[in-house]
């Protein structure tokens, strides 16, 4: 099975001088964790309830800065054509919840260990990633 066959293609998406105080609401009005951030619909970002605490808040950052100022540059992505098994594998070994699809660098949908493991043909390799991405951190201190 395709990554196209189980990926959500209506993802939204902001530009990276949206506030982060949008971002938020935004996630909050659509009930998601995270939000890509494109340029003319190509992806250069993306940023989660994780970084609004982490980044943001935790810096006090005002909530009238950009967005810019906290989402995450350094992406994972896969493509359409790859197979759900190879994404749920790249999706553990990077510890991420949900994969950013691209075509030729364009936004085109995003898929979730949730997608993976309610529409997937693959429960072993949904449980696998679950269970990697969740590996505790050692704390830092």
């Amino acid at each position: 099975m395709k990554v196209a066959e189980i990926m959500t293609t209506d993802v939204e998406a902001c530009p990276p001088d949206v506030k982060i105080q949008d971002i938020a609401a935004k996630m909050r009005e659509i009930n998601v964790g995270s939000i890509p951030i494109c340029e003319e619909g190509k992806i250069i970002g993306i940023v989660t309830d994780r970084d609004i605490v982490l980044r943001g808040i935790a810096e006090e950052l005002e909530m009238d800065a950009p967005v810019s100022e906290i989402f995450s540059e350094t992406l994972i992505t896969g493509t359409e054509e790859m197979p759900v098994e190879e994404a749920a594998s790249l999706m553990a070994r990077h510890q991420i919840r949900r994969l950013p699809i691209v075509r030729q660098e364009q936004l085109v949908g995003i898929v979730s260990l949730g997608d993976i493991a309610v529409r997937g043909k693959t429960p072993q390799e949904a449980e696998a990633a679950l269970e990697k991405v969740s590996e505790p951190a050692k704390p830092r201190r």
